[in-house]
């Protein structure tokens, strides 16, 4: 009787929350770490494209700071159900420093691929005519030699062409040694201030600020780091987008513009960066916070 009675008396649940999320056969990681990185891109990335085509931001704080709420906001959404990991580089640290399980190392990866990937379609999409408009009043040829001008709307490269084909002259500013560097420094940082900020030891964790610490962090770096490599600090980021511009007419010119800084500087340098971060939060600061 008395468990009839609480069952008449249950509440229902709100509208908007769904029973069914728990029986659906999609694991609710796949669903985070998809729709997380689909945000991540879609408003990074679109940043990068407004100021490119129709300068609707001036500066590189601009854009970094839309880069930077848009990722405390995919996180927020997405945290609860994935950890919001969102970023190949995290992933692996996190598997070579925080316990996170090895066997969900290639499919967390896999799924923020698809999502960026996805993000990266749907702004092509949107911004189509402005970019044809924006190369045709600057006499670019999109899949030839300087139409990184526009195809760094997707992928990344260094220096920072600025919506301008790269000279030898800019190239000579950023060699690929300085840019894998700053590459391994800037996501290092960033798996630092990951590890640091969400560690229930560290007894001046931002808590329900987490999200926005790192988004804020993210800013920083980019404000820092973007006019010399684009600031990727995640391979996820960079590899889905700039696949997705090769098919997309750019051909072979986000693959061969920086010979093979598409995968040195923006794949194995974040992921380098990663691992270094982690190590220097579990050497000094995880040991630290347990005192």
């Amino acid at each position: 009787m008395a468990q009839s009675t609480m069952r008449a008396t249950r509440p229902e649940p709100p509208p908007h929350v769904s029973a069914d999320i728990a029986r659906t056969p999609i694991p609710k990681w796949a669903i985070g770490e998809f729709f997380g990185t689909f945000l991540l891109v879609f408003f990074g990335c679109g940043s990068v494209a407004a100021a490119v085509t129709v300068n609707a931001q001036v500066g590189v704080f601009q854009v970094a700071i839309v880069w930077g709420i848009g990722i405390a906001t995919a996180i927020y959404l997405t945290g609860s159900l994935s950890s919001a990991h969102l970023n190949p580089a995290v992933t692996i640290a996190s598997a070579a420093w925080a316990r996170f399980p090895a066997r969900l190392v290639i499919p967390y990866i896999i799924v923020q691929m698809l999502g960026a990937f996805a993000a990266a379609a749907l702004l092509y999409f949107l911004f189509a005519g402005a970019l044809q408009s924006y190369e045709a009043k600057n006499n670019i040829t999109r899949g030839e030699a300087g139409s990184e001008a526009s195809a760094m709307v997707f992928g990344e490269f260094f220096p920072n062409p600025g919506g301008k084909a790269l000279t030898d002259a800019s190239r000579a500013m950023m060699t690929p040694a300085r840019a894998f560097t700053a590459e391994v420094v800037g996501t290092a940082i960033l798996v630092l201030v990951i590890f640091g900020s969400t560690d229930e030891r560290n007894l001046t964790r931002p808590q329900i600020l987490t999200a926005a610490t790192i988004g804020l962090t993210v800013t920083i770096l980019i404000s820092l780091l973007g006019p010399l490599t684009m600031a990727c600090f995640n391979p996820a980021r960079d590899l889905a987008p700039r696949v997705f511009s090769s098919l997309a007419g750019w051909r072979g010119v986000p693959f061969s513009t920086n010979g093979l800084g598409w995968l040195t500087v923006y794949i194995i340098a974040p992921i380098v960066g990663g691992l270094i971060g982690g190590a220097i939060y579990r050497a000094f600061f995880r040991t630290g916070y347990r005192a």
